[in-house]
Order: structure tokens, then sequence, then C-alpha cells
């Protein structure tokens, strides 16, 4: 099971990154754990100073953009 946090503080790119990231992890037809993460020192503390970021079991793979439905299907299939 994948463990997937999105995390920013409810920017319209953050929202569109948890819908894409959301479509993905459907399409990939994985088990998957999807949180939204909102607050500042629970962002900082992975270390992202920008948003929206995506963290995939624990690591993060995307800082400030939004990235293509394909570019996020292959993140999450690697980790």
């Amino acid at each position: 099971m994948r463990e997937i946090q999105i995390l920013g503080t409810g920017c319209p790119k953050c929202e569109e990154l948890l819908q894409r990231t959301e479509q993905a992890v459907k399409q990939l037809g994985i088990e998957y754990k999807l949180e939204k993460v909102e607050d500042i020192r629970e962002i900082i503390k992975y270390g992202v100073v920008m948003t929206p970021a995506l963290v995939v079991n624990g690591v993060v793979r995307v800082v400030g953009k939004v990235p293509s439905l394909e570019e996020l299907k292959k993140m999450i299939w690697k980790s």
C-alpha cells in the first residue's frame, strides 16, 4: 500500500494536485492511503518551503508544481 500526502495550505494548485493524484492512483489500481496536510508546521517537517508538494511513502517527490497525470503515475508506481 502506498502512503501519499499532499502538502499544501489549500491553494488552487494544491487542490489540483490532490485531484490529479487521486485520479492517478485510481488509474493505477493500487491500494493507497491519501492524506491532505495543511498544517504549516507539519509541511516544514518534510523540508518543504514551497507548495504544493507530493510525498509518497515518506519521500518528497514534487515541490512547487503540479505534474502531469502520466508523471504522477510514474512517481507513485516507482515508490
